[in-house]
């Protein structure tokens, strides 16, 4: 994410900023691209005759377009954020991917594969840890600081 921001950051600004966390992530997904070409090189020197099924094709790409979906509205959420976190856009949002995203991942994996015994079979410990991933999330998003830190400003004193 860090990388990601840094880019961002030398994209053009001025009118161009609001865009400029997607002009960034339009080139992570070129990178993508190209490392998937080089993974079709690093299977055919392995010997892989590069024969594919259509279910194996299908279920690889509804996975990969679930996680480009998830880091664009990640970017999309960053870019959100910044105008009322400033440089601490990354507090707000990210607690809610890395609460979120595992959280997320167990109901899908549960869903696929559903629990031995049912849902009502669940531990308890289970769905608390759950259920205290999603608050602690939402606790740290929304009380995330408004600034990047220091001193607070002297009453009266105009905010830039």
């Amino acid at each position: 994410m860090k990388l990601l921001h840094k880019a961002r950051g030398f994209m053009p600004m001025g009118p161009e900023t609001p865009h400029a966390g997607l002009k960034a992530f339009l080139f992570v997904c070129i990178a993508y691209a190209l490392i998937g070409v080089v993974s079709a090189l690093v299977l055919k020197a392995r010997g892989s005759n590069l024969a594919f099924t259509s279910t194996g094709i299908s279920w690889s790409l509804v996975a990969g377009t679930a996680g480009a979906l998830g880091a664009l509205t990640l970017v999309l959420a960053l870019g959100a954020a910044a105008p009322i976190y400033k440089g601490a856009a990354a507090a707000a949002v990210m607690p809610i991917v890395f609460a979120g995203a595992p959280v997320i991942n167990t109901i899908t994996a549960m869903i696929v594969h559903p629990p031995e015994g049912g849902w009502s079979k669940l531990p308890l410990p289970f769905i608390a840890g759950c259920i205290l991933a999603v608050c602690g999330a939402f606790l740290v998003a929304k009380y995330a600081p408004s600034n990047t830190g220091g001193a607070p400003a002297p009453q009266g004193a105009a905010k830039h």
